[in-house]
């Protein structure tokens, strides 16, 4: 079905008779369609009887099981929600302000609201109608489709990325794995460099591009290492040369650990793991939000639940089981232990359980270096990624335990984790249209934008007017209570829920993965957990102390609309002429979730608590 559509939709770009009577937001809310659709196509699918123990499909490439069905539904289904953030419909008057502005010699139009972006056309020419491949799409009486053009590849390149995401959860051989990945990782890349002409999305979308090539080098040298020494690359076969190996084939039980540590490796660059974490940061802060929202959710989703999956088949992660041979001449099962020992006169040279004291090192760097660096930020988007490091921790503290109990609180933590950044992004995206909302014909500031002189920096006016930009600084939240109660009141909800505040479902998920750490011996990585945790919650409590706060913004370059002489009245229109219904309604909906999850749980705890069993005891 995404396939399909992936098609329908590059058709429909292509064919100029289509492209200029289908609109970017009619893109948009088609892929959101397709995403529901797909999803309720694939729940259709559990009711295959077959399904129960697996279909392998494309000669073993794909193993299509209802765990991996049930995850790709809740993936869909966060995608669709993610593209609710995507387009805003602002209404702007018929006679757009334009000046002539000299630029190095060159005089050119240049439209007021984004004065970075010259218009190719006369400037009496106030009927025309520009193209989709502008920002702007302009006519008289009709509403601005604000980002045009990158609304539209937005679309389709999320489809790519969703696509690939969907193949790595079903992945079952090392050669379908790597092509998942790279499919999932090439949309990425793209949607990182989406702004095309902003410097610091395509620093940014660089910087991601080299660095996730490195990771992709390190997956796909594991695999050809795995394939050297085994001989195999479907990972049933390899689960079972891992389960009757004996002490003649430790040379292959090398190999194959070998050749998991360095995908495991790759794995973890790709979802910003410590010490593997520093693009993460740069990377978040440079892409626009709703790009950096895709960023954080949707690729961390599908390689943490084929990690899971991945780790829960394979001994050698919990620890090898290795056959020896006894002195009465028996084969008898042990579980390995990292040094060279005899039972009955009966020898044999164990290999470490290296996967998991790699799990546990990332995990313990991952809560330190994401709490600790936190605290010196004054970017939000930068915060925020320091917050969704140390939140792997988190995640990868419950994949190294490897028990039942572990798996549960691991597919909980996910599932809040994602519920609780998702709202976060958005009503940052909605407090950023709110703010930088375009005035309608006048600015506070300027007075009538007619009267600007030529000469005045684009750069100001480009801030100041109205240009719709990204929330950057922490400081631009401040005092939006007293103009945006709502929205601050959830955005408040969330970040208590992230910094594990009980009654929230960010405290229970925090609280499980620890019991399951400490009933497995764990007690000084938990205590490390939990000192983080109180750590990290002081930055949380920053931002919600700069939204509660009422002081006006001092620097002039960072001076939102809602804090110019603007009253209430004109605030209140510019929130409903830039939020809409659907987005509003969503980010409630996530706010309700998150508050109320301690009066009915069972829905979430249920579902996990089936998911871990399936996938412990298959």
């Amino acid at each position: 079905m995404i396939f399909i559509s992936i098609l329908t939709l590059i058709v429909a770009k292509a064919l100029p008779l289509l492209n200029k009577k289908i609109s970017s937001i009619h893109f948009t809310r088609i892929a959101s369609i397709i995403f529901i659709y797909t999803g309720a196509i694939t729940l259709n699918c559990l009711y295959i009887q077959s399904i129960g123990s697996g279909i392998g499909i494309y000669s073993g490439l794909f193993h299509i099981t209802q765990i991996s069905q049930l995850i790709e539904i809740f993936l869909f289904i966060i995608g669709g929600l993610i593209l609710i953030g995507w387009p805003q419909v602002l209404p702007i008057p018929a006679a757009q302000p334009r000046v002539a502005v000299d630029m190095g010699g060159i005089t050119k139009n240049t439209n007021l609201l984004s004065p970075n972006l010259p218009l190719q056309i006369e400037q009496n020419s106030l009927d025309s109608t520009f193209g989709f491949d502008s920002c702007f799409a302009q006519a008289k009486g009709k509403k601005f489709l604000l980002t045009e053009s990158y609304s539209t590849d937005y679309s389709i390149i999320v489809l790519f990325s969703i696509l690939g995401s969907s193949l790595l959860i079903s992945s079952f051989d090392l050669i379908s794995l790597y092509l998942s990945i790279e499919l999932q990782s090439f949309g990425l890349y793209v949607l990182s460099t989406l702004y095309r002409d902003s410097e610091s999305s395509t620093s940014a979308g660089l910087k991601y591009f080299l660095l996730g090539g490195l990771s992709s080098c390190l997956i796909l040298l594991g695999s050809g290492l795995i394939y050297s020494y085994t001989g195999v690359t479907n990972f049933e076969s390899l689960y079972l040369l891992n389960s009757i190996s004996d002490i003649d084939q430790q040379y292959v039980i090398q190999g194959l650990s070998l050749g998991l540590i360095i995908i495991f490796v790759g794995f973890l660059f790709k979802i910003a793991a410590a010490p593997l974490h520093n693009w993460s940061p740069d990377v978040y802060d440079g892409t626009p939000t709703i790009v950096t929202t895709w960023l954080t959710i949707i690729p961390k989703i599908s390689i943490l639940i084929f990690l899971l999956e991945l780790q829960s088949q394979i001994g050698i992660i919990g620890g090898i089981k290795t056959k020896i041979l006894s002195g009465s001449g028996y084969l008898t099962t042990i579980e390995s232990i990292p040094s060279l020992f005899s039972l009955d006169g009966g020898f044999a040279l164990i290999g470490l359980p290296v996967l998991k004291t790699l799990l546990l090192i990332s995990s313990i760097l991952s809560l330190i270096i994401g709490s600790l660096l936190g605290l010196a930020q004054i970017r939000i988007k930068r915060l925020l990624a320091y917050s969704t490091i140390s939140h792997i921790g988190f995640l990868l503290l419950a994949l190294a335990i490897n028990t039942e109990q572990s798996i549960d609180s691991f597919l909980f933590y996910l599932i809040q984790y994602t519920i609780t950044n998702l709202n976060i992004f958005l009503i940052i995206l909605a407090l950023s249209y709110i703010i930088y909302a375009p005035t309608q014909t006048s600015s506070p500031i300027f007075g009538s934008m007619q009267n600007i002189d030529k000469d005045y920096d684009l750069k100001i006016l480009n801030t100041k007017i109205g240009n719709i930009r990204d929330i950057g600084y922490i400081s631009e939240l401040k005092g939006l209570f007293f103009s945006n109660p709502l929205l601050s009141l959830s955005l408040g909800i969330c970040l208590f829920s992230m910094a594990g505040i009980p009654p929230l479902i960010g405290f229970f998920s925090k609280q499980f993965v620890l019991y399951s750490a400490l009933q497995n011996g764990y007690y000084f990585i938990s205590l490390i957990a939990i000192i983080v945790s109180v750590i990290s919650a002081s930055y949380y409590l920053k931002i919600i102390k700069v939204i509660y706060t009422n002081e006006p913004i001092n620097d002039n370059n960072l001076v939102p609309i809602t804090s110019i002489a603007l009253d209430q009245s004109r605030a209140n229109d510019e929130q409903k002429n830039t939020l809409t219904n659907t987005h509003s309604f969503l980010i409630s909906s996530l706010t309700l979730i998150i508050l109320l999850f301690f009066i009915k749980p069972s829905i979430i705890l249920n579902s996990t608590q089936l998911l871990s069993l399936s996938l412990f005891y298959i």
